[in-house]
């Protein structure tokens, strides 16, 4: 279906007659020895493809593409072998096994630097061969799904043939090519490839996209790329507000969130209100919404890859993927081992962009696992021959199903702990024991849980502070240990002597291995709060409850000094007695040093018929049933009388 306005378009028999032939004519000018460009991905220009490849005259051809479909069909024929030599920026999943068997070359390089080579004639090229939609009266046609490297192809070649499509969509920005700068115009109709990602591992990528949406703000710019798990992370973004998009690549998974508003491009600082990409690979849905879309601005690579470009996007936060990563931090995602996967592509350039934007950040998003679950993707070190597309001082978050690790700023042994936590269970306790052996991480450190926390997500919570701040509530996990050691360290020798009933001078590395040892989640936890505070969390809050029977656990919690008086105790209370509630506890059990007035007011607030004794030392003992609480009101958090100095002692099997 021709969905351009024929009486709009500029007749090319009358307008320029002598450079309208048929594909033979046209590619009989690409002579032996020549190097051919050829566009971009879903914008290929098939019928001179295939037509060149038919003609048997043509010898020694030598081709360079970023993402090929229509040769996928010819590189198993040693023939065009013989003929074609195939140079690819990226090896779509079509060209795979032909890149595994070696029958194409692979050019790793970031593409913001294409157009350079091209232009710098490091990469020289003879012919270009592109698809284009109709010119329009004024004799401007548009590259359509294709500017990215496909722009600078063209300008940069001595001879440009275009196969003219009426399929081609129209697509504002930086894709407007006039009839005066191609030499030979092609007229042939027919549907553009069309790209959709196969689903596989639903569950695996909801999950990872679970995790994704948690680290997406109401407001953000993001990039993100082509595949199954980006399509399920964008679809998990559906409750988001005000997005924007600067990402080389648009696909079908955008669509629902350009229909539903959730992508308007209103808090963008860089070109607000318009969605900024450089290609497009989807179906035939996706290319008649971008036909005159205003919304949608086409740049070329060397424009929308530039990381200095990137960053002038602030919040901009770049979601990746990757083949594996190790415990250090590194990240392939162009290899297997020897062979070439995929390609360096836009990761590294948008990468660096994101570190560079104002509250921006990376996320790299991968399973756990590979080939049904028998190798893990979280690996002591990359495999032999893996290329490092990504080091291990450019990666800030890294994604699994199994929860979010964030390396920026981190040590090597923060690192492990983080990355460890992510892996699958099954492969956690080996990862721990390849890093003691490397010295990564302390002899003693004991493993993550090899249990499946899903669970525990359920138990996270927030609340608002009455200056607009949010804590946010979350179980302990392992890689806490330096967050956890600094919260003591900033508390007072009063606080400290309020939670462990001494003066505890030292909050070492065994007695954070022991405070989590015991943590389960369900007998026996630990809640952290954190806030926000320049671009990183700060713990300021934690409460625990240990079992002491089948029916009762005892809790206690403190509060960094800053932050009491604002009712994060009393909410700290009511979410420990949901949690313990979940676990089949009916009742809570403190001691509480007598003078601790501050923490005994806020049992009982809670707990007005709660028992209490007094021991022969100077702590009273309370117990609080659950059937006697009084339901928490967030509207009186903030009441100084709820001073919430959290000073009962540390639950006895944490200590």
């Amino acid at each position: 279906m021709d969905n351009n306005d024929t009486e709009e378009n500029m007749d090319l028999e009358t307008a320029c007659p002598d450079k309208l032939v048929d594909a033979e004519a046209a590619v009989s000018k690409i002579k032996n020895g020549c190097r051919v460009f050829i566009g971009t991905g879903c914008g290929e220009p098939q019928h001179l493809i295939r037509t060149m490849v038919e003609d048997l005259n043509m010898q020694d051809i030598m081709v360079y593409q970023m993402l090929s479909s229509t040769f996928a069909r010819y590189v198993d024929d040693p023939r065009f072998l013989r003929r074609f030599s195939l140079k690819l920026f990226f090896i779509s999943s079509t060209m795979r096994k032909a890149a595994f068997e070696g029958k194409i070359d692979y050019i790793p390089t970031y593409l913001s630097q294409i157009p350079r080579y091209f232009a710098n004639r490091r990469i020289g090229l003879d012919v270009a061969l592109i698809q284009v939609s109709p010119p329009d009266r004024f004799g401007y046609c548009s590259l359509g799904v294709s500017v990215d490297i496909t722009r600078a192809g063209m300008q940069n070649a001595k001879l440009v043939i275009a196969q003219v499509n009426p399929r081609m969509p129209r697509t504002g920005g930086d894709s407007y090519v006039h009839i005066d700068d191609i030499n030979y115009f092609v007229k042939y109709e027919e549907p553009l490839v069309e790209a959709l990602p196969s689903i596989k591992n639903k569950e695996t990528a909801s999950r990872i996209g679970f995790y994704v949406n948690q680290l997406v703000d109401d407001g953000a710019t993001l990039q993100i790329g082509f595949g199954h798990l980006p399509y399920a992370i964008l679809q998990t973004l559906t409750n988001k507000n005000d997005l924007g998009i600067h990402t080389q690549l648009i696909t079908d998974g955008f669509l629902p969130l350009f229909e539903n508003k959730v992508i308007n491009n209103k808090k963008k600082t860089l070109l607000p209100g318009r969605t900024v990409a450089s290609l497009a690979m989807g179906s035939e849905k996706l290319y008649r919404y971008l036909d005159k879309n205003p919304i949608f601005y086409f740049r070329s690579s060397e424009f929308v890859n530039d990381p200095t470009v990137i960053a002038r996007n602030d919040n901009l936060i770049s979601i990746s993927s990757a083949l594996e990563v190790d415990l250090t931090g590194q990240v392939c995602s162009d290899s297997m081992g020897h062979l070439f996967y995929s390609g360096i592509g836009d990761q590294v350039d948008f990468l660096r962009g994101s570190a560079m934007s104002k509250g921006g950040f990376s996320v790299i998003a991968l399973p756990s696992t590979a080939q049904n679950g028998t190798v893990s993707r979280i690996v002591p070190h990359l495999s032999e021959g893996a290329g490092v597309a990504t080091t291990r001082g450019d990666v800030n978050f890294v994604v699994t199903e199994y929860g979010i690790a964030e390396l920026s700023g981190k040590s090597i042994y923060q690192r492990v702990m983080e990355l460890a936590q992510i892996a699958h269970p099954k492969f956690r306790e080996e990862l721990i024991d390849v890093a003691k052996s490397r010295h990564y991480i302390f002899a003693d450190q004991l493993p993550p849980s090899q249990d499946d926390l899903i669970f525990i997500e359920g138990y996270k919570n927030s609340m608002t502070l009455r200056d607009g701040k949010t804590v946010e509530f979350r179980p302990l996990l392992p890689s806490d240990e330096f967050a956890y050691r600094n919260f003591f360290y900033s508390l007072r020798e009063e606080t400290i002597y309020f939670r462990f009933f001494y003066k505890m001078k030292l909050f070492s590395h065994e007695v954070v291995q022991k405070q989590w040892a015991s943590v389960d989640y369900r007998k026996n936890m630990s809640m952290i709060g954190q806030v926000r505070i320049g671009g990183h969390q700060e713990l300021v809050a934690i409460g625990s409850y240990a079992e002491e029977s089948d029916t009762c656990a005892e809790v206690a919690f403190v509060v960094r000094e800053d932050f009491q008086g604002r009712g994060i105790a009393s909410f700290l209370l009511a979410d420990l007695e949901r949690i313990a509630k979940e676990n089949h506890f009916t009742s809570f059990s403190a001691s509480v040093l007598r003078e601790n007035t501050a923490m005994i007011h806020v049992f009982k607030k809670r707990y007005p018929n709660a028992k209490t004794s007094v021991s022969g030392g100077s702590d009273v003992n309370i117990h609080m049933d659950f059937s006697d609480a009084v339901e928490y009101d967030p509207t009186k958090s903030s009441n100084p009388d709820d001073a919430d100095a959290c000073v009962c002692q540390e639950p006895a099997k944490d200590s």
